[in-house]
């Protein structure tokens, strides 16, 4: 298992240099104090929200938790929600605020400082680091020759109690919204069927997945590329390898971390700051080297030992399509019969 503490420390250290760097960069507006919902945990961002604070002067309060629940419990809350900023750890949650008028628009200067792909094409929200869906394998269990070339080929009975899943995981329920768009629900309810006729293992999270690999406890899994960086990162004798899927097959999405600011926010000019300082070049490049995510800030260079997401060209599709189809994906899951 990889050490949470080792990396807040090692966040910590980055942010408080993030704050040096960047002082006097942005106005100060010490009265300021916002409250921020984040499905991104405490360990990864905490320290970012701290520097800014100690940057800025606005103080910010931070309630964290699952992106998907954080987001029902916006919808709730309604227009008396406390939220100024919803961070979320994948776009569907996102979405599915965005479609009910829920955020302000960022306007382009904010979203025009990343790649195209990566905000809403409403410009509602925007994202901050992205992440790329693999197959993470055990090396001294599996032949590279059996890689699979697509992660739809995992339904082949070769792959039978192989592949672990973690259903309830918002980026599996992205990336299965995204499969929704691009295939169409038949071919995507066929493959969750055919991934539970191979009894594919479940765990709850990408981290134990990438465990339970390294173990040996399973051959290979679905997660997202950093989840295995930092547990090399932890034990570099660890078993788990990254098998990278080609770019054009829906095993590679591209899935990111968001940010949006919330129409009833009463502080929008503090809450659009925190977003504009998350796409900083200096707080991406503390992404891209402690949380080794992709920076998604134009020109910044992203971590260690990946490819480049240029070099990838991976069609990232329209993610605001994603936040349509989450309540149907989770039901369209369920029904499958994938989670055990």
């Amino acid at each position: 298992m990889f050490s949470t503490v080792r990396l807040r420390s090692g966040l910590l250290a980055l942010a408080l240099l993030v704050s040096a760097c960047g002082a006097g960069e942005e106005t100060r507006d010490d009265g300021g104090a916002i409250t921020v919902y984040s499905g991104r945990s405490e360990d990864l961002i905490g320290p970012l929200l701290d520097a800014f604070t100690a940057e800025t002067g606005i103080e910010v309060e931070a309630r964290f938790g699952d992106s998907a629940e954080l987001a029902l419990l916006i919808q709730a809350e309604g227009e008396s929600s406390p939220a100024d900023v919803f961070i979320s750890q994948s776009p569907g949650a996102l979405g599915l605020l965005a479609g009910e008028g829920r955020l302000a628009p960022l306007g382009d200067d904010l979203t025009s400082l990343v790649g195209a792909g990566f905000s809403a094409s409403d410009g509602t929200w925007v994202g901050i680091t992205g992440r790329i869906r693999v197959v993470v394998y055990n090396a001294d269990l599996v032949d590279t020759a059996d890689l699979p070339d697509s992660v739809l080929d995992l339904t082949d009975p070769a792959y039978a109690g192989r592949v672990a899943v973690a259903p309830s995981n918002g980026s599996f329920q992205d990336f299965v919204t995204a499969m929704r768009n691009e295939l169409g629900d038949d071919a995507t309810r066929a493959w969750l069927e055919g991934m539970a006729r191979n009894g594919a293992p479940n765990y709850p999270k990408n981290s134990a997945i990438v465990e339970a690999v390294g173990r040996g406890e399973v051959d290979m899994g679905l997660v997202n590329h950093y989840y295995n960086l930092r547990a090399l990162e932890a034990d570099p004798s660890v078993a788990s390898v990254n098998h990278f899927l080609p770019a054009d097959d829906l095993g590679a999405l591209v899935i990111v971390t968001g940010g949006a600011v919330l129409g009833s926010s009463e502080s929008p000019a503090a809450a659009r700051q925190l977003l504009e300082w998350l796409l900083g070049d200096a707080a991406q490049a503390t992404f891209a080297a402690q949380t080794q995510e992709y920076p998604l800030r134009t020109g910044v260079a992203g971590p260690a030992g990946v490819p480049s997401l240029d070099g990838l060209a991976v069609d990232t599709i329209d993610y605001s399509l994603l936040g349509d189809g989450l309540t149907g994906t989770i039901e369209l899951i369920r029904a499958s019969g994938i989670e055990q």
